[in-house]
C-alpha cells in the first residue's frame, strides 16, 4: 500500500513553510491486527493456550488463501451498516444470520458444546464467523495434515471451506461474539473424522489439495 502525507517543512534561510508531499510505503496489511495464524506445537495442554511452536512458525494469509481460507478485517462496532459485509454477503449468496455468544455465562450446555466444538470436523457448507466481539481459535489442517491455529479477534472474518478438516475453541479470554453467516437455511451439522468419503470432502480435496500437487508436479517438470 502506497500513501501520500504531506509533510509541513520551513524553507532553508527563510521564515516561509511549504507542504511537501512525501511517498510513505507501508506493506501491513490490515488484517494483521484482527487475524494471526501459526503453526501448532504437540502439546495436550490447555485447548486455551496459543500452542506456539519453538521458533514460532507463522502462517500468511496468502497461505491460508490456498487452503481455501478467506479473511477480512470489518467494522465490528457498525456490522449492521457495514457496506463491505454488505457487499460480502451479496456476492456470496448469505441470506441467512445470526449471532452467537460463546462463553460459560451465556451458552448453554457450555462444557459440552465447547467439547464439541473442538471435535476435529467437517461441514458439507462454507463455514463463515465475524468476530463482533471477544476472540478465539479456529483450527485448520493444512495439506500435511499439520494445525495451523488461526487467532480471530474483534473485527477478524474467516471463511472455512466446505470440506476442511477443522475445530474452534475460546482462547483465554473465554468469550467470544460471532456472526454467523448461511446461503439458504442454516445446517450445523458436524461430520466428525474420518468422512473423507463425503463429497464436500472429496470436492475440498480436488480444489485445495489434488490441484497444488498437480501444479508442483508441473513446476518441478518445467
Amino acid at each position: 500500500m502506497v500513501c501520500k502525507n504531506p509533510i509541513e517543512k520551513t524553507l532553508p534561510g527563510t521564515h516561509c513553510s511549504s507542504k511537501i508531499v512525501t511517498m510513505v510505503s507501508s506493506d501491513k496489511d490490515p488484517r494483521q491486527e484482527v487475524l494471526q495464524a501459526w503453526y501448532m506445537d504437540d502439546s495436550d495442554e490447555d485447548q486455551r493456550l496459543p500452542h506456539h511452536k519453538e521458533p514460532k512458525e507463522f502462517v500468511s494469509f496468502d497461505q491460508l488463501a490456498e487452503l481455501g481460507v478467506l479473511s477480512w478485517k470489518l467494522d465490528a462496532d457498525n456490522y449492521e451498516t457495514d457496506p463491505e459485509l454488505k457487499k460480502i454477503r451479496e456476492e456470496r449468496g448469505y441470506t441467512y444470520m445470526d449471532v452467537c455468544e460463546v462463553c460459560p455465562e451465556k451458552l448453554p450446555n457450555y462444557e459440552q458444546k465447547i467439547k464439541s466444538f473442538f471435535e476435529e470436523h467437517l461441514h458439507t457448507d462454507e463455514e463463515i464467523r465475524f468476530c463482533a466481539a471477544g476472540s478465539g481459535y479456529f483450527d485448520v489442517r493444512d495439506r500435511n495434515d499439520a494445525w495451523i491455529r488461526v487467532w480471530v479477534k474483534k473485527g477478524g472474518m474467516i471463511i472455512l471451506p466446505a470440506g476442511i478438516y477443522h475445530r474452534f475453541t475460546l482462547d483465554e479470554t473465554n468469550y467470544i461474539k460471532a456472526l454467523r453467516f448461511f446461503v439458504g437455511e442454516p445446517v450445523w451439522t458436524p461430520h466428525n473424522r474420518p468422512n473423507d468419503h463425503l463429497p464436500a470432502r472429496q470436492q475440498y480435496l480436488q480444489d485445495f489439495v489434488e490441484k497444488d500437487v498437480a501444479n508442483q508436479a508441473v513446476n518441478a517438470a518445467a
